[in-house]
């Protein structure tokens, strides 16, 4: 139930920002340290495409062990308010470069492609190696430079999210819906389903409102007549989370449903609850261990008896 701070740019605003280009590349000059650093690629989640990044990164040496490195990259990626992911990249220095730290991360929308996913990470990837390698005493492989403010092309500048002019204000609305009928001579379906949601995530606040109705009508043809079946099922939903500390967030959720297909004509809850987490929020891609208690009233009223009375 943590709020995770919303970042619409590749890393801190305060960084330099880098253009960085694979064409760019080229080999280090004599008397500079060892001509390509040793990469290591840790990842088990989204996107784990080592072979894209591979190709598209070729200007150092992409190791399969982790005691050859000279940097060890860990990629998490979580999901976020608007619907994409962000993904978080950590170069852990390693085999003399033990004292680097460094991250940098990358958001995709909804909307983005595969192809434009990948290209985003690569890019981000891109900007984390040429980073450590310039830290790290590797010279000559790629070139930095700073770019304008209010430059237009394929490097713009990076922006931070004061910059951005949202006038939705963070909100994120969805409305589905979908619908079936099916039939032969002796049986007829009839499924109807439709759900909204709107969200919003900030640094401090979650919420979260979402509804849902669904209709089936299903008739069969017996030899007494005809039978009818008809269910309309419908809920409300909403969570509300608050952060405290890096640690600590407090919430409340609540619920009002018909749900027939667990004999509940009608059902209400409202839940508060408080979370602790042993690590700050911040590395959850990473790690994470929580505890938290919730307590609350909770209403069902059944359609027939059940065997508990």
């Amino acid at each position: 139930m943590h709020v995770r701070p919303f970042h619409c740019c590749l890393f801190l605003a305060s960084a330099l920002a880098l253009g960085v280009s694979g064409a760019s590349a080229q080999e280090a000059a004599e008397g500079t340290q060892t001509s390509r650093p040793n990469v290591f690629f840790d990842c088990a989640g989204r996107n784990c495409n080592s072979d894209y990044y591979r190709t598209e990164i070729a200007w150092v040496n992409w190791v399969r062990d982790r005691r050859d490195a000279d940097v060890h990259i860990i990629m998490t990626s979580t999901t976020t308010g608007a619907g994409g992911r962000e993904y978080q990249l950590d170069f852990i220095g390693v085999a003399g470069q033990e004292d680097y730290e460094d991250q940098v991360r990358f958001q995709t929308l909804p909307t983005d492609t595969e192809r434009e996913a990948l290209d985003g990470i690569s890019h981000t990837l891109g900007i984390g190696l040429a980073r450590f390698a310039n830290v790290a005493g590797f010279r000559g492989l790629v070139a930095l430079a700073p770019v304008e403010a209010g430059r237009t092309g394929p490097n713009p500048r990076l922006v931070s999210q004061d910059e951005v002019d949202d006038p939705w204000n963070l909100w994120v609305f969805r409305v589905n819906g979908s619908g079936n009928v099916d039939g032969e001579s002796t049986r007829e379906t009839i499924r109807l389903n439709s759900s909204f949601s709107a969200s919003r995530v900030t640094p401090t606040w979650k919420l979260n409102f979402n509804g849902n109705v669904s209709f089936n009508r299903v008739e069969f043809e017996l030899e007494e007549g005809i039978f009818t079946d008809r269910r309309t099922d419908w809920g409300l939903n909403q969570l509300a989370v608050y952060a405290l500390a890096d640690h600590w967030s407090i919430g409340i959720q609540g619920q009002l449903a018909k749900m027939t297909r667990f004999n509940q004509n009608f059902r209400a809850e409202l839940t508060p609850a408080i979370e602790f987490s042993f690590f700050p929020y911040e590395e959850a891609t990473r790690r994470s261990l929580t505890v938290f208690y919730k307590i609350g009233p909770a209403y069902r009223d059944y359609i027939d008896l059940t065997v508990f009375g």
